[in-house]
């Protein structure tokens, strides 16, 4: 038995949980409070359709030798966007752009999972200097990452018959739950709590209007592909990607294909879908750990 003298259990740095107000929306986010106050800064980008609460473990795991920040985008979160905001990765991408300028961010690394991945790297084209490195996990930005399903869903117009139930039955219960669940080899070791969470953001009085507009915009980053590559060509940050190879919307050929454009990225894979982090948290933070490590802030 471990002596109750000799055993220490890790404490987690606090956690605080605020508002900023950018261009008129209320942006929520929640940031780590390390004891060195010159800790390197990551940017968490949250995917659809959740929240910076999916990132609460790997804060509460790494928040002590990091300032891990994850904002809300609008039309997610706690995040309040005013009457009228204009729901597209463009303006999401406006919105984190000034969050950052708000919080004085000159220097940073990205966490790009999902929606993260077009919002980071419209980020990135317009301030490379800012982006110390990239951990991208199931972060698209190659054709090659699109699954059929994804293709067909993501070429939807509003004119596109059936369309409209279409992108409406991507936001019920069974399929918030479904991303989640979706590809894991244990659905035990998924906690109910993220998914039962976004689907009440997602219920929320306006939120199904804001994620129908992004759903129809999200061909706009598919064309922005190959200035993303260009960017990373160009640039060759620092890039850790760790990937749920069962992903429904990005397969393992989306990870992959990073490699043609920075070679030396640094890339793992897991027998998981969509969320990596639910289930593969142990795993993935210790790579996100010594990645931030060796990175030059």
């Amino acid at each position: 038995m471990t002596s109750a003298s000799t055993f220490r259990i890790p404490v987690p740095a606090p956690a605080a949980h605020r508002f900023v107000e950018v261009d008129g929306v209320e942006v929520f986010y929640r940031e780590s409070l390390p004891e060195r106050a010159d800790a390197p800064v990551v940017l968490l980008l949250h995917g659809f359709p959740s929240a910076s609460h999916q990132f609460r473990r790997l804060i509460d795991t790494l928040g002590s030798r990091y300032r891990l920040i994850a904002p809300d985008y609008p039309g997610f979160g706690h995040t309040r966007a005013p009457d009228g905001f204009t729901y597209s990765f463009e303006r999401l991408a406006d919105v984190v752009e000034g969050f950052t300028e708000r919080l004085g961010l000159t220097r940073f690394a990205m966490y790009l999972f999902d929606f993260g991945a077009p919002v980071g790297f419209r980020l990135a084209l317009r301030h490379p200097e800012r982006i110390a490195g990239l951990i991208v996990q199931n972060g698209n930005a190659y054709a090659e990452g699109l699954s059929d399903a994804a293709r067909e869903f993501t070429a939807l117009t509003p004119d596109t018959p059936g369309a409209e139930q279409a992108v409406l039955d991507l936001f019920t219960l069974d399929a918030t739950r479904a991303q989640y669940e979706g590809g894991t080899a244990a659905p035990e070791l998924i906690a109910p709590e993220g998914w039962l969470l976004d689907q009440y953001f997602l219920d929320l009085p306006g939120r199904q209007q804001a994620q129908r507009a992004l759903a129809y915009d999200y061909k706009s980053n598919i064309a922005a592909y190959p200035a993303w590559q260009k960017w990373l060509r160009e640039q060759q940050p620092p890039t850790l990607i760790t990937w749920g190879i069962r992903d429904p919307f990005f397969p393992a050929p989306g990870a992959r294909a990073y490699l043609r454009d920075v070679p030396d990225a640094e890339l793992h894979l897991f027998e998981t879908g969509h969320f990596a982090l639910e289930d593969h948290l142990p795993l993935i933070a210790p790579l996100i750990a010594g990645f931030l490590d060796r990175t030059q802030f």
